[in-house]
Order: C-alpha cells, then sequence, then structure tokens
C-alpha cells in the first residue's frame, strides 16, 4: 500500500522534513486563534519552541501529560483549556500527551493537531485509555481522534536508541495482533504487513544512526500504518496483558509493550499459525514469537518485566486481573497458561507456549 497525504480515517497526514514549522498553515485551515499547546514536562522546551514558533495563535500551553492518561490530571486540563478560551488542541510528543489531547478532546470538542515525537501510533486511532483508580480502561469515539498529523523526522532523530526500540516495538505490537483479529479485513492485514516492513527495514538504520532521517522517517510511516490499523480493528492478549500491567503496576507503556509482545504472539501463535506468518516472513525467523525476541534483543530492547521494577510476587494478581473481563482472543486464555505467559516475560525468558 503507498503512503498518502490522507489516511483512511479521514485525517489530514503529512511526511517532511521541518514539518512542524507549517503549524499556522494547519491552525489556519481549522480557523483557529487560541491554541494550547500540550506536553509532558520532560518536553517543555520543544512545546515552548512550538508555541514560539505559533506565536499569537497559541493561547496557552499544558506541560503536565502524565503516562497512562490519569483522569485527574484530564480535567486540571481541561479546566485549563476552558479558561483560556482554546479553541485548538495542538499535542507535541509521545502516547502520554497525545492520550491528554485525545481526553481532552472527548470532553470538550475541540479539534486536535497531533505532532508526535514517538513512534506510538496513538495519533493515528480514535482510541483513548485512560486511567482512574489504578484501573485503566479504553473507550472508542470519533471525536477523540486528532484532525491533522504531522511527522517531522527531525522530531524523532533525538529520540534517545532505548526510547526509540521500545516505542518501536510498541507500534509493532498494533500491527501484530492485527494480523489474526476477528475483524480483520484484507486492507488491515495489508497496513499491518506495511507497518511491520517499515519498522523491520528502518529501526536498524535507526539504531546504528539515529540521525538518519531517511531512516527515521520511514519508521514514522510505519507507526502511521500501525497506529492506523491499530483503530480498525479489535485487539486481543498482548494489549489485554499491557493494560493490565500498565494501569494495575505503573510500568511504563512501551517498555511493557515491548516485553510482553514476544511472549503473546508465541501463545497465540500455537492457535493461529498461519495467520502470523507474515512476522516470521518478515523478521527473517522461524517461530513468529521467537522471531519477534530474537529482534527485539537484537535492537537492545528491555526483555524483562522485572528489569521495569515489578514484583515475582505480583504475577498472580497480574493474572487474576487479566482474566476478570472475558475478551475475544484466537487462543483460549488460560489462567496456567497466561501465568506461565507472565514468568517468562518477568524473567527475560525467550517465550514458551
Amino acid at each position: 500500500m503507498a503512503f498518502g497525504i490522507t489516511s483512511i480515517n479521514g485525517q489530514k497526514v503529512r511526511f517532511g522534513v521541518g514539518l512542524r514549522n507549517d503549524i499556522c498553515s494547519e491552525l489556519s485551515e481549522l480557523g483557529s486563534e487560541k491554541a494550547l499547546v500540550l506536553s509532558t514536562p520532560q518536553q517543555v522546551d520543544m512545546a515552548m519552541e512550538l508555541a514560539t514558533a505559533i506565536g499569537d495563535r497559541a493561547s496557552g500551553l499544558f506541560t503536565r501529560a502524565t503516562m497512562h492518561t490519569p483522569v485527574d490530571v484530564t480535567e486540571e486540563a481541561v479546566e485549563h483549556a476552558l479558561s483560556i478560551q482554546a479553541d485548538s488542541l495542538v499535542s507535541i510528543g509521545g502516547g502520554s500527551t497525545i492520550g491528554l489531547g485525545k481526553a481532552i478532546a472527548l470532553r470538550t470538542g475541540l479539534p486536535q493537531i497531533a505532532i508526535p515525537t514517538t513512534y506510538a501510533g496513538s495519533e493515528a486511532t480514535p482510541i483513548l485509555g485512560q486511567t482512574e483508580g489504578g484501573v485503566k480502561t479504553t473507550l472508542t469515539d470519533a471525536k477523540v481522534l486528532p484532525r491533522v498529523i504531522l511527522y517531522d523526522p527531525e522530531l524523532v532523530a533525538s529520540l534517545p536508541p532505548a526510547m526509540t526500540v521500545t516505542s518501536a516495538l510498541n507500534a509493532m505490537a498494533h500491527a501484530a495482533e492485527a494480523l489474526y483479529a476477528k475483524d480483520r479485513t484484507d486492507q488491515t492485514t495489508e497496513l499491518a504487513v506495511d507497518g511491520l516492513k517499515a519498522f523491520a527495514e528502518g529501526l536498524p538504520n535507526v539504531v546504528e544512526n539515529p540521525g538518519d532521517l531517511t531512516a527515521r522517517e520511514e519508521t514514522q510511516r510505519g507507526a502511521w500504518a500501525c497506529g492506523t490499523v491499530l483503530g480498525q480493528v479489535g485487539m486481543a492478549l498482548h494489549h489485554k496483558l499491557c493494560h493490565t500491567l500498565g494501569g494495575s503496576f505503573n510500568l511504563p507503556h512501551a517498555e511493557t509493550h515491548a516485553i510482553v509482545l514476544p511472549h503473546a504472539i508465541a501463545y497465540n501463535a500455537v492457535g493461529v499459525p498461519e495467520l502470523l506468518t507474515p512476522v516470521s516472513e518478515i523478521l527473517d525467523g522461524g517461530e513468529p514469537g521467537q522471531a519477534l525476541w530474537d529482534f527485539a534483543k537484537k535492537m537492545g530492547a528491555p526483555m524483562a518485566l522485572k528489569d521495569l521494577g515489578m514484583s515475582e510476587a505480583d504475577l498472580d494478581r497480574a493474572t487474576e486481573i487479566a482474566l476478570r473481563n472475558p475478551y475475544w482472543n484466537p487462543r483460549p486464555i488460560t489462567a496456567d497458561g497466561l501465568r506461565a505467559l507472565l514468568q517468562n516475560a518477568w524473567a527475560g525468558n525467550a517465550p514458551g507456549i
């Protein structure tokens, strides 16, 4: 599939070096005169630079975006947006910032421009995950889908190698699960394969030379494809587990996805080996879970949940939480199978089945 200017979601999607500097033309097209710029505390300098580029059209900054989109932070941001009479949102950052923009949009209806600085892909989906009371829930609503995405490879060129790899694997997880989604179509399968190929080809070049803007743009195109497919089909075991681990144990989002992915895919490959054949073919490996594990290890990804601070004593509780609400999966989920999967992911072992 060729990557066009507009995605199948009806969003305006643009790729190009220095594209963030064209932000004012996009705000004009939206008819926006009072943009609220969003970021995390770590990316406040980037947000300030963007606000300066926006000039008089920027009405304020909110730089407290937080991992897993806690509702209390969102409520504070909504109050700020209303107080400055913001008429649009500009999110510059990764999944945390873009998630905050979506959460504000859900409550206010404000249009969003997303300028991603990671490969999370959230900008391409109508999906919002929010955390309240230690529990992460997700919803799908057209109101949370950004109107415009600007992919500027210069913004990911400075992404540290470790974050580059975990963010890429997070995106690849969307595509891998899309291959066996119960509501998959030929189009979503094509998108998933395109996304996996873009990362398989581009990520090794980025790891070797982080400043390679051509390779960075290739991985951004992969992020768009993987994010778009996430918005088209339902996810299964992998995403359920990562939401459980992130929302209930406060583990970092991308790192958790990177670690769990090979194990979840290995588990499901037993049930639907033919649907996961593209993973093996793209990564030049054998069993798809093992191929992903080998690729992640070669890229220098984290390999063990224990290294993220998770206690082995929490694995039983994580299993129980993940089993609490039944959900569709291509292979039946058992308590023993899930517990064994989590044990391997916790210890950093190669995937078992």
